[in-house]
């Protein structure tokens, strides 16, 4: 075999005949291998998608090289060396397919894509799958309806030709004839059989409705032609009424017309209308300026007040405040720095002691001169001493506070202050100023408009004048209206004949062409009723023909009848027989797997018994009754199934070979070494390959 498939790139594995062993660890491939040779044969389903949980052959064994997907067989089928070629065709992995014969490449026209796996191994697919393919993770057999059925047909017949299947298949064909849900002769018959009970039974329905029908629309008629009797009365009356509506119309319209030229003639003194509207426009839009803007006059922020005193710096402009600060700072600093008068004072003791030491010497002279000079020098520096003293305090008192930092403070929230009122000052006095100029603006524009009159004395004048121009439109515009009226009743005004017969009715005008509306809707609907059912029976036929065919109807379904109550006889009888002969498949199954758990297991367990969906019951010989699959370890349960795959596959995959992926894994050492006992004794027959990820059954053959 050679593969580019999932993680095999080219990769090449060669098979003997008999028992083949293959050992290697996990992720080496052996799982890819087997899916490879399941793909060659019967080929890749590629409508399969994926989950969330499973993924797709198609995605899962996507070459990891991104090559496409591809794959050969070399093999001996029936004496002849035969390939089989799967390639990736277009976007289909693995659709393209060749057989041909190894040594000459002549094609094989016995395989196709289509029939390769079932040709050279004999078994569909899903077949293969739960007998002669054996992997680990699905040791259990599970049933599907082609294992069933190959078991089936082999167990009791002894071939798997499928005539049981074929003779149930024609009853089942045969009853399907007669009966299918609503498809079959009976329901066709059924159906027909009821169509015409309907037909007959709604004859009968639309001959008592006709007659209805028929007596109701004669009711109609006559008071129908009541009602218009009614409105040719009510016709008579408002056309009547309507000559005397025409008649005040006219007299309305001469009223018009007369107050109409008695206001044009006042009119034609007055300035023109045009004029009058622009001045009322003109005089109303400055009346709104001027009143706008004295609004905004007195909402106008009165003119600020400029900030309180301020000791030092009271009646200061600032700079002159800064100049004032930095003196007084340096001044303090010099005072606070000053120290003349400790060395005078220093002075005069050091002349006292001069003094004393004369003195002593009796030099009386120098010394009265020494001790009046250290008298001078003391007061000097204590005179001094004092007027620092005070200047220090002057200035403390002057800004409130000795802390130097603080004057610096109070300078500048003074500095804010008047920063603050200078802003508010200049915008109170640029928005008056804007005010004024516009007021100068409107005063100019109201001499314009009125000269030396007030605005409201002139737009009264004017709306007055407007007022007259109004009068004489609504005037103009009511004698349009009036002879519109005259005009539009004059139309309406119909001459009306009185009505031929006596009105004893006394229904409005409104409610009579209700009623003659329903009245003659009920009419159209009654006669077109009466036509459908006219119609409809033609449709339907002929009772008496209905009749009859519905006698011969009745007479063929009781012949079907008979017949399919004959065929449900016959099936039954052959289901009993085919379960009678079902119960044959499970012992000889069974009997086989139960010989080869016993060999694998040492002959510890030599009981076991098969349900018919493959389900296993065991027990050892100390066991008094058989026990389900759960209550086995793993261990057991794989020899428990592995010997059931194995007699599966002795019946209905003699021939092919025996895959087996890690289906030894959980088996202890004896026990593998007794499976692998039976396999080779099964290879002797056919190929065996077994994949494995341990040492142990290579080692195993090998001793």
């Amino acid at each position: 075999m050679t593969a580019t498939f999932g993680k095999l790139e080219r990769a090449e594995l060669t098979l003997q005949p008999g028992l083949n062993i293959l050992s290697a660890p996990n992720e080496w491939g052996k799982s890819t291998w087997c899916a490879f040779l399941l793909a060659m044969l019967y080929g890749l389903d590629t409508r399969a998608k994926s989950t969330r949980t499973v993924l797709a052959d198609k995605e899962r064994y996507a070459p990891w090289s991104g090559s496409p997907m591809a794959g050969r067989i070399d093999l001996n089928w029936n004496g002849r060396d035969i390939t089989i070629e799967r390639r990736t065709k277009g976007r289909v992995p693995l659709g393209d397919f060749k057989a041909y014969e190894t040594a000459t490449g002549l094609a094989v026209p016995e395989l196709t894509a289509a029939n390769c796996g079932q040709t050279l191994l004999g078994v569909e697919q899903t077949v293969f799958r739960r007998a002669g393919f054996i992997r680990q993770s699905d040791m259990p057999v599970t049933q599907d309806e082609a294992l069933r059925r190959r078991l089936n047909n082999l167990v009791t017949t002894g071939d798997e030709s499928g005539a049981g299947d074929r003779l149930a298949g024609a009853l089942r064909d045969l009853k399907n004839r007669c009966r299918y849900n609503k498809s079959g002769l009976l329901p066709q018959l059924e159906a027909q059989r009821e169509d015409l009970n309907s037909k007959i039974g709604e004859l009968d329905s639309l001959d008592a409705q006709l007659k209805k029908q028929m007596l109701r629309l004669d009711e109609i008629k006559s008071w129908l032609r009541q009602l218009q009797n009614h409105q040719a009365a009510l016709e008579f009356a408002a056309a009547e009424a309507d000559a005397g509506r025409v008649a005040q119309a006219r007299d309305a319209l001469a009223q018009a017309q007369e107050q109409l030229t008695i206001l044009e003639a006042a009119c034609e003194k007055l300035p023109p209308r045009e004029e009058a509207e622009q001045k009322v426009k003109e005089l109303r839009s400055f009346r709104d300026a001027w009143n706008a803007l004295q609004m905004e006059q007195q909402m106008l922020p009165k003119a600020p007040l400029p900030p309180a005193k301020k000791e030092p710096f009271a009646d200061m402009d600032v700079p002159e405040a800064v100049e004032m600060v930095k003196e007084d700072r340096t001044e303090l600093t010099a005072l606070r720095k000053r120290r003349s008068h400790f060395v005078m004072l220093g002075l005069g003791a050091a002349a006292m002691v001069a003094a004393i030491v004369l003195l002593v010497l009796k030099l009386y002279l120098p010394a009265g001169i020494a001790a009046m000079a250290s008298f001078a020098l003391q007061i000097l520096s204590l005179v001094r001493l004092q007027g620092t003293k005070t200047r220090i305090e002057a200035l403390e008192k002057k800004y409130g506070t000795p802390e130097m930092d603080h004057w610096l403070d109070s300078l500048r929230a003074y500095e804010a202050e008047l920063r603050l009122y200078n802003a508010a000052k200049k915008e109170s006095q640029d928005a008056q100023g804007d005010v004024e100029v516009r007021l100068m603006v409107l005063r100019k524009r109201r001499d314009e408009l009125c000269g030396n009159q007030e605005p409201d004395t002139v737009l009264e004048t004017w709306q007055r004048v407007l007022s007259k121009w109004d009068a004489c439109f609504d005037a103009r515009r009511e004698a349009v209206r009036a002879q519109n009226l005259v005009d539009t009743l004059s139309a309406m005004a119909k001459p009306a004949r009185q009505p031929v017969a006596g009105d004893t009715l006394t229904y409005s005008e409104a409610d009579t062409a209700r009623l003659l509306s329903d009245c003659q809707i009920e009419q159209q609907r009654l006669q077109s009723r009466i036509s459908q059912y006219k119609g409809t029976m033609e449709a339907l036929g002929d009772r008496a023909l209905l009749e009859k065919q519905l006698t011969a109807v009745n007479a063929r379904i009781a012949s079907l009848e008979k017949t399919y109550a004959a065929l449900t006889i016959a099936q039954e009888t052959l289901n009993q027989a085919r379960s009678e002969l079902q119960r044959r498949f499970a012992p000889r199954i069974s009997q086989r797997a139960q010989e080869l758990l016993t060999a694998m297991t040492g002959g510890r367990y030599q009981r076991l018994s098969m349900g018919e969906d493959f389900s296993l019951q065991s027990g050892t010989a100390e066991e008094e009754t058989l026990h389900d699959a759960l209550w086995r370890s793993d261990g057991t349960v794989d020899q428990l199934y592995l010997a059931l795959r194995l007699a599966v596959a002795e019946e209905l995959t003699p021939e092919a070979p025996l895959i087996l992926d890690d289906a030894l894994v959980r088996f202890d050492d004896e026990r593998m070494k007794a499976a692998l006992a039976i396999l080779r004794e099964l290879s002797e027959k056919r190929q065996v390959i077994l994949f494995t990820c341990q040492q142990r059954e290579k080692d195993a053959v090998c001793k």
